[in-house]
């Protein structure tokens, strides 16, 4: 591809080492001098007849003209400013055009661009490529699943603070999170008109944090302040890369949740429920007034550190594609090439899918399924939301069932995945009956985690289309 701009100084340089104007130029080739400049300047491409008029004018070859190197390190300097001031990445920036005058010296230009490239660097790293953030959340869970989801670290951060607001234990009251702000140095202001695409906003400057005046429904108000609040203390700033900013999420979720459930209390509250064989997280939801997945994430960082109880837990949408997932106790988790589960589809015979079939929401659903890896039981419910119904589950190998409450329970499915003859391939009679006549759009997949899942039709489950089209094909009434 010609390069207008590696041309344009060519030019430039070849009609000043021969000693002519811009005018000379322009007469020779029947243009106004400004629109040599313009020529020179990169600004116009040119035809291949007024290359070689240009060519013949400047006593060099078609071949001499188009060469693909700057014809000096000058040149190529300032060819390269020039490009990254055409650039997405410096038009976005609030900064005046930087004209390449022969006063700005050689060393300058390197700098200005040794800054745009690391600015370039950084603004690719944080638009991460869906596959980078599958990468570093995958090596995020493998993090996580050594250190059975526990920090040690974060639960002291949140003891300390639980006392210096003299919080004795048992539920965190909206008064004691509002005592943490003052704590901190923070006064707490409620308004109508948050940007929409924060749930808070924190001014460091007047030490103020910006709230919603309404909660949804279905969120707990303190958890938003909290997680202001943790963002504050870990010292959240810019991420680096990607991996950070996963890594900045689920440490400020879990410092926040620390407060809401301090570890103290429920450990201890675990550990006699325990002692009963009556674990249950419904109970723990109750005791400590938060929501279930709250409560069962409480329960991942708790349970295996200071109960001695392996397990795993995940956050399915209705669509049945996990939006989040955790494991210590080998669950074998649908996962894509790189290892990522988030946006997989879980096994339909799994407890974080039946539960969806259930009529009684109000009542856990709880589940054994024997797996290729072994016997689990789950415990599943269902949370809506405004993105739609996710089923919230936590599940243990059976010999840990013994401690659970609902481990009387007599649902039992068999699941085989990943073989595709489990529940990925439609049954036969369904399948040669629809398949040539389905074509269903599916969904686009909102989790920036997630890879399309193959399938039939990608993103679709394609036995719930055959079957739905089962279900309203009209009568033949012959």
């Amino acid at each position: 591809m010609l390069d207008s701009l590696t041309i344009g100084r060519r030019i430039r340089q070849l009609r000043s080492a021969r000693g002519l104007t811009l005018g000379d130029l322009g007469a020779a080739i029947g243009r106004a001098p400004s629109q040599v400049s313009v020529i020179e300047n990169g600004k116009r491409e040119l035809k291949l007849g007024e290359l070689q008029k240009l060519a013949r004018a400047l006593e060099v070859t078609l071949d001499d003209l188009l060469s693909t190197e700057a014809p000096s390190k000058r040149a190529a300097l300032e060819i390269a400013l020039a490009r990254a001031q055409r650039g997405p990445l410096y038009a976005s920036l609030p900064l005046p055009a930087l004209p390449l005058r022969k006063t700005l010296s050689d060393e300058a230009i390197e700098t200005i661009l040794r800054l745009h490239d690391e600015l370039q660097r950084l603004h690719t790293e944080r638009a991460a490529t869906p596959e980078e953030a599958r990468r570093a959340n995958t090596q995020l869970r493998r993090e996580m699943r050594k250190r059975n989801n526990y920090f040690a670290d974060l639960e002291r951060t949140a003891k300390e603070l639980l006392h210096a607001v003299g919080h004795a234990g048992g539920p965190l009251s909206q008064r004691v999170a509002a005592d943490i702000a003052t704590h901190l140095g923070f006064t707490l202001h409620y308004v109508p008109d948050l940007p929409t695409s924060t749930r808070s906003v924190t001014d460091l400057r007047n030490g103020r944090i910006y709230l919603p005046v309404g909660q949804a429904t279905n969120s707990d108000p303190r958890s938003t302040l909290l997680q202001a609040l943790a963002s504050h203390v870990l010292r959240v700033s810019e991420p680096a890369d990607y991996a950070d900013f996963l890594r900045q999420r689920v440490e400020t979720n879990y410092l926040a949740a620390a407060l809401m459930v301090p570890e103290h209390s429920a450990v201890a509250f675990l550990t006699a429920a325990k002692g009963k064989r009556e674990l249950s997280v419904e109970d723990l939801r109750d005791a400590f007034a938060v929501t279930y997945e709250t409560a069962a994430h409480r329960f991942t960082n708790l349970a295996t550190h200071h109960l001695g109880i392996p397990l795993h837990f995940l956050k399915v949408h209705e669509s049945g594609t996990i939006s989040k997932a955790y494991e210590n106790d080998s669950a074998a988790f649908p996962t894509d090439v790189l290892g990522a589960v988030e946006g997989q589809l879980v096994c339909r015979k799994w407890s974080a899918r039946q539960v969806f079939d259930v009529a009684d929401r109000f009542s856990p659903y709880h589940q054994y399924t024997d797996k290729p890896a072994g016997t689990y039981w789950c415990t599943s419910r269902i949370q809506p939301t405004p993105r739609g119904d996710f089923s919230v589950s936590v599940g243990t190998p059976f010999a840990q069932v013994k401690w659970f409450r609902g481990r009387d329970t007599s649902h039992r499915q068999v699941s085989t995945c990943p073989d595709e003859a489990c529940c990925r391939r439609p049954p036969a009679d369904l399948a040669r009956q629809w398949e040539h006549y389905a074509l269903p759009s599916a969904r686009l997949n909102s989790s920036l985690l997630a890879a399309m899942p193959a399938g039939i039709f990608p993103g679709v489950d394609s036995t719930e289309v055959y079957e739905f089209l089962e279900q309203h094909a009209p009568v033949d009434a012959s």
